[in-house]
């Protein structure tokens, strides 16, 4: 069943709790109303909402309540996270888990809740490797806490989202401008070393021409005044000469 989306979604959202702890198989509030407006999830998937909760999203929509779906959990007393500072090992790992951005820290380093902005998820306890995460009672009833910083729960949580899209985009922009920078640098390296291989051609090829220049320029000077017996001496050690030269070659080839 489909309710009015325009309508429903923002007042969907506006009962529910903005724990934010997808306990009701969304993530997040705001995705959780959507799917309640758009038939595709029932009213009583929502621990920290309770009973009261579900029904008053019965009466919004005009449908009859239910019993909490307790598959997906208990409702609890309102409590905050506490990290024990003596323990903590700094890995950030409750850091990435919070919907809220509630948790002070980096890296290798001591964090802290914001009690006042935490919403008491539970997110951060299970991804602790040290355990050293507890929850702590709150004097504050749900109604209480709608007041006080649902609203601004909520405008953290979509906040967070926004920076998360928008590293994300990020460093999407930044790998592809890598690649790009690779293969750009791979086709310039490939022209430099067909360059410098043309260069050393050149080298060689001018070498070979002076090379031959110069065996050329070598032959027999003041042969005008030889016998022709001296004349046919050079002859024919010209000719072995060629001979041993056509012998090397073919023993090359």
């Amino acid at each position: 069943m489909k309710f009015q989306k325009i309508i429903s979604i923002e007042k969907i959202d506006a009962i529910l709790p903005q724990t934010q702890c997808e306990q009701c198989g969304y993530p997040g509030c705001k995705p959780y109303a959507t799917a309640i407006a758009n038939g595709e999830a029932d009213i009583n998937q929502c621990p920290p909402g309770g009973q009261e909760g579900i029904e008053e999203l019965a009466t919004l929509l005009g449908i009859q309540p239910k019993p909490l779906d307790t598959t997906h959990g208990v409702t609890k007393p309102r409590a905050v996270a506490l990290i024990d500072e003596s323990i903590c090992i700094g890995c950030t790992l409750c850091i990435q888990a919070c919907p809220v951005d509630a948790i002070l820290g980096a890296a290798k380093q001591m964090h802290t809740i914001i009690a006042d902005e935490c919403t008491g998820c539970e997110l951060c306890i299970a991804p602790c490797p040290v355990d050293c995460i507890s929850m702590v009672a709150v004097e504050e009833t749900l109604d209480d806490w709608k007041k006080r910083g649902a609203d601004r729960a909520r405008e953290r949580h979509e906040f967070r989202q926004l920076r998360l899209a928008r590293e994300k985009a990020e460093k999407m922009e930044k790998l592809a401008a890598k690649q790009t920078t690779a293969v750009t640098g791979t086709e310039s390296s490939n022209t430099a070393a067909l360059a410098e291989a043309d260069a050393k051609k050149a080298v060689i090829a001018a070498a070979i021409a002076r090379a031959k220049a110069k065996k050329a320029a070598i032959a027999p000077k003041n042969t005008d005044t030889l016998t022709p017996d001296q004349r046919a001496q050079i002859d024919e050690i010209e000719a072995r000469r060629a001979e041993i030269e056509k012998l090397k070659q073919t023993k090359k080839d």
